[in-house]
């Protein structure tokens, strides 16, 4: 089955339809026939879905989970840098979450691989009492909620351990980051850098990170 990529755009903040463009220009060419797909409130490069809620902030992410979306989903984060082969990424099954860098005990929502079953079962307990939820999880976010709602959920640093790397924890070099571990240069194998937080992958240059604007 083709793989089904899905991105979100929320307008007001830092993440513009440029960031969209430079993603799935990544995405095509390193998992090429890829189909991407936007959730967004505004014009995007790409396939639009409209967002249909007002969900502030990363909360919009939530919408990834609506039953008019059909089939499983692979969504990235749109900081993220896409630098190797994709293929093995065809392969998933099941749903997986990445572990947090810093604290992997809990799961992260930067990278997602949702099944169609999977997010019929997120989206029920969510549309429960969304601002409940909001509320309850404050700043750990959708990540938390997503996290306790799947239960138990497979790894992509299991699952495809050294494909999906942190900028600031494996590609900066020691001493320029408390947790950084590199050596300034993407570690080999990888395929996904992730950049959770400042800086963004705008705010660098470097000749693997493509150009914005």
């Amino acid at each position: 089955m083709a793989v089904r990529v899905a991105l979100v755009l929320r307008s007001g903040g830092e993440y513009r339809p440029e960031h969209v463009r430079a993603l799935v220009a990544q995405l095509e060419r390193h998992l090429p026939g890829v189909g991407v797909v936007c959730l967004s409130d505004v014009d995007v490069p790409c396939d639009r879905v409209p967002l249909e809620y007002g969900w502030r902030s990363w909360w919009s992410k939530l919408e990834l989970f609506r039953p008019d979306l059909s089939g499983d989903i692979l969504y990235f984060d749109l900081d993220t840098v896409i630098v190797g082969d994709l293929s093995e990424f065809k392969a998933l099954s099941a749903p997986t979450m990445l572990s947090d860098f810093y604290w992997p005990e809990r799961p992260a929502s930067g990278v997602m691989f949702l099944t169609e079953s999977c997010r019929r079962k997120v989206w029920n307990r969510w549309i429960e009492s969304p601002e409940r939820h909001m509320v309850a999880c404050g700043r750990l976010g959708d990540q938390k909620f997503i996290g306790d709602a799947l239960g138990p959920v497979r790894r992509f640093q299991n699952v495809l351990p050294g494909r999906i790397v942190s900028y600031k924890a494996h590609v900066q070099r020691k001493g320029a980051h408390r947790r950084a571990t590199g050596n300034g240069s993407v570690p080999a194998g990888a395929s996904v850098v992730c950049f959770h937080g400042r800086p963004r992958p705008w705010d660098i240059r470097e000749d693997w990170v493509p150009e914005y604007g």
